[in-house]
């Protein structure tokens, strides 16, 4: 027995021993390789994509698992997408830390271990200890002082690598050898349902895939989607190429963000320090989105703190801006030296304050450069236009340096370059005239320009007015809108030399390598999505998917509305070339927006009975057409026609329908797939979710949260890791693991086989015969109504909801029944369908754990992930109204008394002023739609009826308000029915059916069963009657009196409830 801590691990070591032995069933009958059915109308098909993260991995596998479970060809493929920079990355830092630190290498530094978090989780093994929850690594001293990165060759360490073994990773193709197979047998203790003869590694490296990747290239090209342009992207310089999403440690989905840089002219002569700039045209660079407010310009702002450098744009001219600025133009084609901006002399902004400088557009021949607090530096250029007509900030900015002596004292600025500069009115808004910001500051009543809430506000309600509703009173375009002029103006800028175009990132970006990202203005290979008519197909594909969410699908359209030229080449890491410009290679996601048709014929190309017959050479792009695209039969082909109808077979079987939960990016495969591939082929759902947190924390190595999938298996199994992964969530918000479920799934799946365990050892105890009594048919209805439910859930791909009604609500319902036959036993026949129903319904989500059951158990033939989907008749919703029928017990005295009798009143239908307001809600409830009419239109109703007119409303409508809003409630959840005035069962005849389990449940030694509406039934309360008015009962809510044998009563009062299922 395994232990830790001197506590055992007994019930988890029993899951691991039973997924091991299952494994080892599997693999022998090989109960995961898919084949082409002889009846292809008949069969569910899956092709579905591979995934990066388990808990998207297990989505995709608990759907696949449920569609074999009933008896579908499922196809469940894994490949490994090695395309892109993190692998090269990773072996090129080994290689420079073996050159700079030796092999093996000795670093500057000692180890230290991170202490782990003791906290414990709760225990499923009764009382035995639990593996701490907090990850334990190694960092170093140095590391954890820098960046907080450790070096590679400690990373490889970690991995159990011997340093003996590591120096090879210096070759990134050693990465795609070693590390799969890996994964692979993690994969397979996780009980994954993979045909793992087509799983296959990308790059260069597998040929046939390399030839199946350039086909698509040369197809697109041909098709006009892949173009050669000067575009601004995102780019790492160290990494020395464009930056994708998928490439970015941080930043994901950021775009670049254009200005317009004012080139306002420093007039000579220069101060001190900046004399070697004489003989150079010197700007400063102000970078603004509203070029046509430039007419209203008073001065301009500097930071006074700000680091400012002076950066040669070309031989002549000279800009004053950021460093960081600076370098976005070096890689935009504007700096002397190309990506390598050249300062000719460091400035602050106190340097730069009272520079006059002569602006494009101003009315105003000389304005000068003065301070404002509130300058970023990490956006723009850290220069900023002021036109204190249509700008708040700077509105407020300049009146507190005109109201404030002290102010201008304090960063040396002089009367002259400030007080005689007035508002220049230049653009005319409604509402707000033609000084908006002034009059909004005055609303809002501003009084500094430190108020950043009031200011962000003042800016919210003018900028869109002012764009989209404003007119230009001033300049060449006066009388003209604003969204009309603006576009006019930049241009006219631009083409006389009084401006640059200028971008960089929305927001920092980060790349893997480590460097911040600027945007690049790069010559390269593009994509053309967005292009109008490929957009409308996408469009089209897009309308016909199923996203299984709204959220879902407006995410796409956005993505799809603004989704434009992408590019498809890099010039660093691994992957395929650009097979008619070789210096370049495909970009990681453009090799991977089809690959799922590949997998079709991967385990034919690469390991199957064809693959000795088929050359990578022989894979042209004729047969690429002829197989994946309706092509001509390849004449030129020397491959055998068999091989090629077999392959074809093989696409065409498998790829008509595919869904299921998808990570890489939805709208460039949506795209590919309406270009290359015919209507029948297009996707036809995608399944989304969130990412995944562990217990309600962000996953991160850094903090120690953080698990792998190989961890996870070793210290909860792989069915109770499973079972919390389909507990952690299925929507597209983020989800989240709790230790605490995976441990109490160890403890309810292990005590689980305790107990068929015991009923099977016991199983003539069991009462024989047909189901007979009142619990049996409760029980075989909730066995019906779980085997529906849990099928729409698995089927919506709610597989929380899945495990709720199929495992959670079904061991409920049969601890229920099992305390309601008492003496009289469970019946044989419903406990045996019983446990073949629910190890069939938990199988999607723990396969091993039902197996086991299945076969070691039950004793049955085959295999359960193959066994169907349990059969079950229709549910009867009276009797499950019946069985949710609760009393609650008045507040009476409770006795002491060993012999109790108990009075149960029953009013079988709703009366007076409850019967009023049922009536009104049955008038306004759509059962359709299962809407009510307003709350408004109710109360109205509800004022004009009898009850409304009664001239105690007032004390009647305090009950009818709570009693209004929980029958919506119920009508909503369950239909019409809940507004009906009786209940679909008869209330005394089920709980006379139920003596004996009540007086069970209550300890009673009599019980009877009475009608509210009787009085003579009443009188048995005798002087207790009063009771029945002050706790009236009301259909499926009896009021129960207990009395002693005596009919004496005694001491405290109690309030309880009682189920009679």
């Amino acid at each position: 027995m395994a232990t830790e801590g001197g506590k055992s691990f007994a019930r988890r070591d029993k899951l691991l021993e039973i997924e091991s032995k299952v494994r080892a069933w599997w693999d022998e009958k090989d109960v995961f390789k898919a084949e082409p059915a002889e009846n292809h109308l008949n069969q569910v098909k899956n092709s579905l994509g591979t995934f990066r993260h388990a808990f998207s991995l297990s989505k995709l596998e608990f759907a696949a698992a449920y569609h074999r479970l009933r008896g579908a060809n499922v196809l469940l493929p894994f490949a490994f997408h090695c395309t892109g920079m993190p692998i090269k990355a990773s072996a090129d830092k080994l290689a420079r830390e073996i050159q700079q630190f030796g092999n093996p290498p000795t670093f500057p530094h000692e180890v230290v271990e991170e202490e782990p978090n003791p906290k414990e989780e709760s225990d499923p093994n009764e009382g035995d200890n639990v593996v701490p929850d907090k990850f334990k690594g190694k960092k170093s001293k140095a590391a954890s002082k820098s960046s907080g990165q450790m070096f590679q060759w400690e990373i490889m360490r970690s991995f159990g690598l011997s340093d003996s073994e590591i120096s090879k990773f210096q070759n990134p193709y050693e990465w795609l050898k070693f590390f799969p197979p890996l994964a692979v047998e993690d994969l397979k203790a996780f009980g994954l349902g993979c045909d793992w003869r087509r799983s296959f590694v990308t790059t260069d490296m597998n040929p046939f895939f390399d030839s199946f990747v350039q086909w698509q290239m040369r197809k697109l090209k041909s098709l006009g989607k892949i173009v050669k342009d000067m575009r601004y992207t995102i780019y790492s310089p160290l990494d020395g190429q464009p930056c994708a999403d998928h490439d970015r440690a941080t930043g994901e989905g950021v775009q670049p963000q254009e200005y317009t840089i004012i080139k306002m002219e420093v007039v000579s002569p220069f101060p001190a320090k900046m004399r070697v700039l004489e003989g150079k045209k010197v700007f400063l660079a102000a970078a603004t989105l509203r070029p046509e407010t430039m007419y209203g310009q008073t001065n301009c702002w500097v930071l006074p703190d700000g680091k400012y450098g002076a950066f040669e744009i070309n031989d002549t001219d000279v800009f004053i801006l950021t460093e960081r600025a600076a370098l976005n133009l070096a890689y935009q084609k504007l700096s002397r030296v190309p990506e390598k901006p050249t300062c000719l002399v460091e400035l602050t902004g106190y340097d730069l304050i009272g520079l006059p400088v002569k602006s494009p557009l101003s009315f105003n021949e000389i304005i000068y450069a003065l301070p404002m607090l509130t300058i970023l530096t990490d956006k723009g250029t850290g220069i900023v236009t002021s036109v204190p007509s249509d700008a708040p900030d700077d509105y407020m900015a300049l009146q507190d340096l005109k109201a404030k002596p002290a102010f201008r004292a304090k960063f040396g600025v002089k009367d002259e370059w400030v007080l005689p500069f007035e508002i220049v009115s230049i653009i005319d808004i409604p509402e707000y005239g033609d000084r908006a910001a002034e009059k909004v500051c005055l609303d809002l009543r501003i009084k500094s320009q430190n108020e950043k809430d009031k200011l962000a506000e003042a800016k919210r309600l003018v900028y869109l007015r002012g764009f989209t509703e404003g007119t230009m009173i001033v300049g060449e375009y006066a009388g003209r809108r604003v969204q009309e002029a603006k576009p006019l103006l930049r241009t006219k800028l631009i083409e006389t030399g009084q401006a640059i175009i200028y971008s960089e990132p929305e927001k920092k970006v980060m790349s893997r390598s480590g460097d911040e990202c600027v945007v690049a203005l790069t010559d390269q290979w593009y994509i053309t999505y967005g292009e109008p008519e490929w957009k409308k197909l996408s469009e089209e594909c897009l309308s016909n998917m199923n996203l299984y969410s709204d959220e879902t699908r407006h995410g796409f359209e956005h993505t799809l509305g603004w989704l434009n030229q992408w590019a498809c080449s890099r010039s660093f890491g691994l992957g395929t070339r650009i097979p008619w410009d070789e210096e370049f290679l495909v970009e990681s996601l453009s090799d991977s927006t089809i690959y799922m048709a590949y997998y079709t014929v991967a385990h034919l190309l690469q390991n199957g009975d064809i693959a000795d017959l088929v050359q990578p050479a022989q894979m042209t792009d004729e047969v690429w057409e002829f197989l994946f695209c309706g092509g001509s039969y390849p004449k030129s082909s020397n491959i055998p026609a068999a091989t090629l109808n077999k392959m074809k077979q093989e696409f065409e079987y498998w790829y008509p329908v595919w869904k299921g939960p998808y990570p890489e990016p939805f709208d460039i495969c949506i795209y590919n797939h309406t270009a290359i591939m015919s209507k029948d082929h297009w996707p036809r759902g995608f399944r989304c979710n969130g990412h995944i947190m562990l217990n309600s924390e962000k996953m991160s190595k850094s903090t120690g949260n953080f698990r792998t999938l190989r961890q996870a298996i070793e210290e909860f199994s792989a069915d109770a890791t499973r079972f919390s992964l389909a507990d952690a969530g299925d929507g597209v918000d983020d989800a989240n693991f709790v230790f605490e479920t995976a441990n109490t799934a160890i403890l309810r799946l292990t005590k689980e086989i305790a107990w068929m365990e015991e009923i099977l050892a016991a199983e003539s105890s069991l009462r024989t015969g047909p189901p007979s009594t009142y619990a049996d048919r409760v029980f075989e209805n909730e066995i019906n109504i779980a085997v529906k439910m849990t099928e729409k859930n698995y089927r919506d791909y709610m597989f929380r909801e899945a495990l709720k009604t199929g495992f959670y609500d079904l061991q409920t319902a049969r601890d229920e029944y099992r305390f309601s036959c008492g003496s009289g036993g469970m019946n044989r026949d419903l406990v045996w369908r019983f446990m073949d129903v629910q190890t069939r319904l938990i199988t999607p989500v723990c396969p091993h754990y039902a197996e086991f059951v299945w076969r070691e158990l039950l004793k049955k033939d085959g295999f359960v992930i193959k066994a169907g989907w349990p059969s079950a008749g229709s549910p009867d919703l009276k009797l499950k109204s019946a069985n949710i029928c609760r009393i609650p017990l008045a507040p009476v005295t409770s006795l002491s008394e060993d012999k109790l009798k108990g009075l149960i009143y029953v009013n079988e239908k709703f009366e007076g002023w409850q019967a009023e307001c049922l009536q009104i809600l049955q008038s306004k409830f759509d059962s359709n739609a299962r809407t009510f009419a307003s709350d408004g239109e109710i109360m109205k109703a509800l004022q004009e009826s009898t009850v409304g007119q009664a001239a105690d409303f007032k004390k009647i409508q305090k009950q009818c308000m709570p009693f209004l809003r929980f029958k919506k409630d119920e009508a909503i959840k369950i239909g019409v029915q809940a507004l009906d005035l009786k209940l679909p069962f008869g209330e005394i005849d089920v709980l006379k059916e139920n003596l004996d389990l009540i007086k069970r449940q209550l300890g009673l030694e009599e019980v009877e069963v009475l009608s509210f509406t009787d009085s003579d039934a009443s009188a048995k309360a005798g002087t207790h009657a009063s009771l029945l008015n002050q706790n009236p009962p009301s259909p499926g809510n009896p009021t129960a009196i207990f009395l002693p044998s005596d009919g004496v009563l005694k001491a405290s009062k109690r309030t309880d409830y009682i189920s009679v299922d």
